[in-house]
């Protein structure tokens, strides 16, 4: 059993690197630091010791039983842990911390992370936090990585930077608070809105690409998006917005927005609607009522998004050009629009800022909409006049309330129970087909599906337990950040 470490045997002269947490993320952080000739540290759980020992023997990794044996040989520790659970294992490991060391936190919400840092860290400890934007999966290069200089010298964060340059990353400097405010917009909000779209299709009882109204154009992302989210692990979401103030807030927005904008629907009250959304429309996107910028070709910004006619050939199933487009009020982007109009926030700066693949896309598909004065006052008359589609603005508007209701009440095993039953991953009961399906379409338009029943997928094993959280940690695989963020 390795519970200790020489620095002065490692084979470069940098900085050792301790990673904490060896979770999808800090396996990613691992190998891809090892392979740029770091000499990298690295620990997970002490039961799961022997387990990583063997898997890491010979890879230039080296194993140790627990934080304390990391925190006491290297000169730079990333907590690669989730939010919920970044407390306790701090204060844990953080007093065996290394004098003069450098420690960081690859968490996705860094209000829990900060606290943490600043009450169980030793005062002889520099803090420059990181956060990279995306999942293990994705490709490091040009992503944005976040670097939160919060205690100690210049010099440190320059150590950190040089850490990194191997992932060819855009650095991004931001405070704790600042890079809460963002992420909540690129992220947790942007994934309540498709959340709240997988929770409306089960509800509805069918796949959305069972419906032509869904099988095209602006609808291929959506549905896609969805299903990316659902495939994933519903704990980084969940984790994104219940521990985050700032998305709390926006949360609660979205779902207010989609309420208001569906009652003055059913009301009836045109006038009203149509001068909240054209006001939304100017205050998010400079564009005044008698302004198309669909055929302003001669100023303004590029649109995010390729033309319809490019992404109807990325459709989810049969689509004839020619039969008459079915009314769509697209509630979920007026709501969207609607909800940063009422915030105050201007998305294009935090997209420049440190947006993520999910969030350029939300934004493109609301830019698209809202760039053309007739597909907007279409939307905004389907709203007013439609029945056919009401049905679906009825579940969406429901489901956007439960999921704020589950972040307002802090509730993990709610949150955990609607994401199941969307994904029908393993919860019985439920209304209609799971919507967290990995799917792929043939060249000729059918669409394959894949879904997982009858048990916990993608690797999620841990048993629902809300004691302590010392005990809910213990209870879990490995307290380490799964996914982390996207």
């Amino acid at each position: 059993m390795s519970t200790s470490f020489d620095p002065r045997s490692a084979a470069t002269t940098g900085p050792v690197i301790g990673i904490i947490g060896m979770g999808d993320m800090g396996r990613m952080y691992a190998r891809r630091l090892n392979d740029a000739g770091h000499t990298v540290i690295v620990c997970d759980r002490p039961e799961a010791y022997d387990r990583l020992a063997s898997e890491y023997r010979g890879s230039g990794i080296t194993a140790l039983y627990d934080g304390h044996a990391v925190s006491r040989a290297a000169d730079f520790i990333i907590y690669s842990v989730e939010a919920a659970y970044i407390g306790d294992v701090v204060a844990e490991y953080g007093p065996s911390t290394k004098i003069g060391a450098t420690v960081a936190g690859q968490t996705s919400v860094k209000a829990p992370e900060k606290v943490a840092f600043d009450k169980y860290l030793p005062a002889d400890v520099d803090i420059v936090s990181v956060h990279s934007l995306h999942g293990p999966g994705v490709t490091t290069e040009g992503q944005p990585l976040i670097i939160i200089h919060h205690r100690g010298p210049k010099e440190k964060v320059t150590m950190v930077e040089d850490v990194f340059r191997s992932f060819k990353s855009r650095y991004v400097y931001l405070t704790y608070e600042e890079h809460d405010e963002v992420t909540a917009n690129t992220q947790a909000v942007t994934h309540a809105a498709f959340l709240s779209m997988g929770m409306a299709w089960k509800a509805e009882g069918g796949y959305p690409w069972e419906k032509a109204r869904w099988v095209s154009g602006i609808e291929v992302i959506k549905v896609n998006i969805t299903l990316r989210i659902y495939a994933a692990k519903w704990h980084v979401y969940a984790g994104l917005a219940i521990l985050n103030p700032a998305a709390q807030r926006q949360i609660e927005q979205y779902a207010r927005s989609a309420s208001e904008l569906f009652k003055l629907m059913i009301g009836g009250h045109r006038a009203e609607l149509e001068k909240r959304v054209w006001a939304a429309r100017e205050a998010v996107f400079g564009w005044k009522r008698e302004q198309d910028a669909e055929l302003d070709e001669a100023g303004g910004r590029q649109p995010i998004l390729l033309s319809e006619d490019v992404l109807d050939q990325f459709s989810l199933g049969t689509h004839d050009k020619n039969a008459v487009e079915e009314p769509n009020s697209h509630l979920s982007l007026l709501a969207m629009v609607d909800c940063w109009a009422a915030l105050g926030i201007r998305p294009f700066e935090h997209l420049e800022v440190a947006g993520t693949p999910v969030f350029m896309l939300w934004i493109g598909v609301a830019e698209h909409l809202f760039r053309s004065r007739d597909r907007l006052d279409k939307a905004i008359d389907a709203g007013i006049t439609d029945r056919v589609f009401r049905p679906d603005d009825l579940e969406f508007t429901v489901a956007a309330r439960g999921w704020n209701e589950c972040v307002n009440f802090g509730n993990f095993d709610l949150y955990e129970r609607r994401f199941k039953e969307a994904a029908g991953e393993s919860l019985a009961g439920g209304g209609g087909p799971p919507i967290g399906c990995l799917s792929r379409s043939s060249a000729a338009g059918r669409t394959r599906t894949r879904c997982t029943r009858g048990g916990m997928s993608h690797g999620d094993t841990r048993k629902k337990s809300r004691q302590s959280p010392l005990a809910r940690t213990s209870m879990r695989p490995s307290w380490c950040d799964a996914r982390g963020s996207r």
